[in-house]
């Protein structure tokens, strides 16, 4: 496998952490809420679906856990900024910076310790391609990533439901003067991205690296925080984002095993670097931002 081959065949599993966060972070944001506590959110995902596996759980389970716990941790958030009118950034951090806090603590004991990853499934026919062939063997987390994309993007474009969310985060003013609830929904599109956000984490713990480490989820929150934006609010072009950082993210180890002489820290921080280039090219095409940006994104709403 030559070093195309493999990024092809791995970019996909590297990119579904990023992914599923992001589209839960795009829901959010669509319906006017910044959580910006995205890495806390995935990390104690991460951590509660690790410990359920390691103890023989099995990974629906886990990821059910793992779901469920960083959404019941967004909903602290969604209390104190649309119950208390608090600031959501400042939030969004204490609350990232509470869900690694917990993550450590509960998965102290659990350092090094590694759990069996899910087997993959492959498309018959097309996973026998040469060079794209590794594209088509993918385990059931990746598939169910794909359809999630495919889905939330049907609902914005199609659905009743995408209308109102899309509209409660246009105008929400408008849209609680003709009847809808505005705080609910809101509450209900901060859970499903803290949900996503600890399916993310539950995938990175338990499937991508099956082991625990303190501080394993490295900065994938943040990049999910920023594909947003990258994407422009626009679910193909977060899909496309994330495949981008999941492709960069492999290109370190296909350098070093190409036996390319260049700084194993330098290829480490290659996501990071590009998530920073990409952002400033983006912030500064403001005409674009303000065409997809969401009018109400951050503020708070009072009845």
């Amino acid at each position: 496998m030559n070093a195309i081959e493999f990024i092809l065949a791995g970019m996909l599993a590297a990119a579904t952490p990023f992914l599923l966060a992001a589209l839960g972070e795009l829901v959010a944001e669509r319906a006017g809420a910044l959580n910006l506590g995205v890495e806390g959110l995935m990390a104690f995902g991460a951590v509660i679906a690790f410990i359920i596996v390691y103890h023989g759980g099995g990974h629906f389970l886990a990821f059910l856990a793992g779901g469920l716990g960083a959404a019941l941790l967004s909903l602290i958030f969604a209390v104190i900024v649309l119950g208390f009118n608090a600031n959501q950034v400042v939030t969004g951090l204490a609350i990232g910076i509470l869900g690694q806090g917990l993550s450590a603590l509960f998965g102290k004991s659990y350092e090094s310790l590694t759990v069996r990853a899910l087997p993959k499934i492959d498309i018959p026919g097309l996973s026998d391609l040469p060079v794209i062939g590794g594209l088509f063997v993918q385990d059931i987390v990746v598939w169910f990533s794909l359809a999630a994309t495919i889905a939330i993007w049907a609902m914005f474009a199609y659905s009743k439901v995408g209308l109102i969310i899309r509209a409660i985060g246009e105008n929400p003013k408008a849209a609680h003067a003709i009847g809808y609830p505005v705080i609910a929904i809101r509450f209900a599109a901060v859970a499903f991205g803290g949900m996503m956000a600890g399916f993310a984490g539950a995938y990175a713990a338990t499937i991508y690296t099956p082991l625990w480490a303190d501080g394993m989820i490295a900065g994938r929150g943040w990049i999910a925080i920023a594909l947003v934006v990258f994407g422009t609010w626009l679910t193909g072009r977060i899909f496309l984002g994330a495949c981008l950082f999941g492709a960069v993210s492999l290109m370190g180890l296909a350098a070093q095993a190409t036996g390319l002489d260049v700084p194993s820290q330098l290829l480490a921080c290659l996501p990071y670097l590009v998530t920073i280039i990409v952002l400033g090219i983006i912030s500064a095409d403001r005409r674009l931002l303000k065409l997809n940006g969401i009018a109400s994104l951050g503020e708070p709403f009072e009845r």
